[in-house]
C-alpha cells in the first residue's frame, strides 16, 4: 500500500490500526507550495501520535477556499511532496470545503490545526472529541506562509525582469 490513498481503504486501515492500539493523528490543509513552516508543522503533528494522515484539499475544493489564482502545483504534485515527507504516513484527498466526512469516517485520535485556528472553529472536533479523542492546535513558524513565499517570488521575479528590461534598452542604446 502507497501513502496516498482514498478514503474508503484509509478508513479499512484505520480499523486495523485501531485494533493495533496506535494512536492516529489528523491534520488537513492545501499544502499548495511546500516550505518549512510546512514540514515543521507536520513533525510536530506527527510528534502527537504514532500515524499521521494529511487531508488534502483537491484542486477544485481549494478554489473555493483561496480564489482562482490557487492552487500553484495539481493535486497529484502537492500530494507526491507530502508523501515524500518522512513525518506524512498517508494522504487522502477530499473534495468538499472542510475535511468534516473525512474526520466523521476516520474518527482520529488526534486532531490537528494551526494556532491560526482557534479551537472552537475546527472543523471535526466535536466528532472527535465526542469518541474520547482530543483536539490540539500547534504555533505555526513565523514568517513561513504559502502567501508570503509567493509574495517573495513575485517581487524577486518583477525585480529580476525590472533589472533585466533596463539592461537591454541599455544595451540597445550602445549599439
Amino acid at each position: 500500500m502507497g501513502k496516498i490513498i482514498g478514503l474508503q481503504q484509509l478508513v479499512r486501515h484505520r480499523r486495523r490500526l485501531r485494533r493495533q492500539g496506535k494512536i492516529v493523528v489528523f491534520t488537513n490543509g492545501t499544502f499548495d507550495i511546500i516550505h518549512r513552516g510546512h514540514v515543521e508543522y507536520l513533525t510536530k503533528a506527527k510528534g502527537l501520535g504514532e500515524i499521521l494522515i494529511v487531508g488534502l484539499n483537491t484542486d477544485a475544493s481549494v478554489r473555493r477556499i483561496k480564489g482562482m489564482n490557487r492552487p500553484i502545483n495539481a493535486a497529484v504534485d502537492r500530494s507526491k511532496v507530502l508523501a515524500a515527507l518522512a513525518p506524512v504516513d498517508f494522504v487522502c484527498f477530499f473534495g468538499e470545503t472542510t475535511p468534516h466526512r473525512i474526520i466523521a469516517q476516520l474518527i482520529p485520535d488526534v486532531l490537528v490545526k494551526g494556532a491560526d485556528w482557534s479551537p472552537d472553529t475546527i472543523v471535526g472536533r466535536d466528532i472527535v472529541e465526542e469518541h474520547g479523542g482530543t483536539t490540539k492546535t500547534i504555533r505555526l513558524t513565523s514568517g513561513c506562509s504559502t502567501t508570503e513565499v509567493i509574495e517573495r517570488v513575485l517581487k524577486a521575479y518583477r525585480s529580476s525582469r525590472n533589472k533585466k528590461s533596463r539592461m537591454t534598452s541599455r544595451h540597445k542604446n550602445v549599439h
